[in-house]
């Protein structure tokens, strides 16, 4: 038996990393990644932060992944230049939002988009508990009985929320068509491109300094490389409802990462509503795991390296390497 085989049987037998570990680790890296952008906000917008984030976040996956744009197929682009599109806005109206309300309200009223979607998509009425019970989780994390929270933040949190949840339909599109990161290597600079109008005015009249550079590359390094990376990987191993009402936790996620890095202190009723969600995401990731079907050869493969990309052919939950 040759060493290369003994290596290989041995990959195929190592521990695989579960889908629901890399979206919990994706979620608490986004919501650090916006507490975060707070200070770059107060010095060039909530436009230019998103754009400043999404131009380094190009850079550094270009570096990384090195797609290859030779393995673009014309009915590729699309999905593409959609992805791209909704993921440089979600940013940018999420971090509007932010700027107006605390980062956890935020994230529980953006959360209704994938929630949206996680009902949806399901097959099964008995799958509709767990959205629900996260929904009534949102409500008292959200607290719309106080009557003091700021309209437009709302507004565009939820303008966040639908783009997060085409954001989700469509990141597991683009997932199952490229490999690894390099489908996300090809949205985010579209997504520097699509927010670019709204970002460079802002940065220009905003009061920019240096370190403002220095902290926008080292937020992009946390999102959007490595999170919606993970985001990625996950998406291709999980359904739609699954992954969706598992994204329940992140209200959780923005409560805790503002009281620990913005000094936002939550209600008790609050808390409470972070148990439900809690709840519901951990119960939605059982039976989760997504099987990909086969994908007949379409076209001749070009020229093999690191960063080609081709269907997946697999059957199992492993995302092709």
């Amino acid at each position: 038996m040759s060493l290369s085989t003994t290596v290989s049987r041995r990959a195929v037998r190592a521990p695989r990393v579960p889908a629901w570990s890399m979206a919990v680790t994706a979620m608490l890296a986004i919501q650090l990644s916006n507490a975060l952008s707070l200070s770059v906000v107060e010095q060039v917008g909530p436009a230019g932060t998103a754009w400043l984030r999404m131009c380094f976040g190009a850079v550094l996956l270009w570096l990384i992944a090195r797609p290859s744009i030779r393995s673009i197929r014309p009915k590729d682009l699309p999905a593409l230049l959609a992805l791209g599109t909704v993921t440089g806005f979600m940013t940018t109206f999420f971090l509007a939002a932010v700027e107006r309300i605390p980062l956890g309200t935020a994230v529980a009223i953006e959360f209704l988009g994938p929630l949206t979607v996680a009902a949806l998509a399901s097959r099964h009425r008995r799958a509709l508990a767990w959205p629900l019970l996260a929904l009534a989780g949102v409500v008292l994390l959200t607290e719309p009985w106080r009557g003091d929270i700021d309209a437009a933040g709302v507004g565009f949190a939820l303008i966040a929320g639908t783009c997060w949840g085409l954001y989700n339909v469509l990141t597991q599109r683009v997932g199952d068509r490229f490999s690894g990161i390099s489908g996300l290597s090809l949205t985010i600079p579209i997504a520097a491109l699509a927010t670019l109008p709204f970002g460079l005015p802002q940065v220009a009249g905003g009061d920019f300094t240096w370190w403002v550079l220095l902290a926008a590359a080292g937020i992009a390094l946390i999102t959007p490389v490595v999170a919606f990376g993970l985001e990625m990987l996950a998406l291709r191993r999980m359904t739609h409802t699954a992954f969706g009402t598992l994204l329940s936790i992140e209200p959780a996620f923005g409560v805790l990462i503002g009281l620990l890095v913005l000094g936002q202190m939550p209600a008790l009723v609050q808390l409470i509503g972070i148990a439900l969600v809690v709840v519901a995401g951990a119960a939605a990731q059982r039976g989760g795991t997504r099987t990909l079907d086969p994908v007949p050869e379409e076209a001749p493969r070009p020229p093999t390296g690191p960063t080609e990309s081709r269907p997946s052919t697999s059957t199992t939950d492993e995302p092709p390497r």
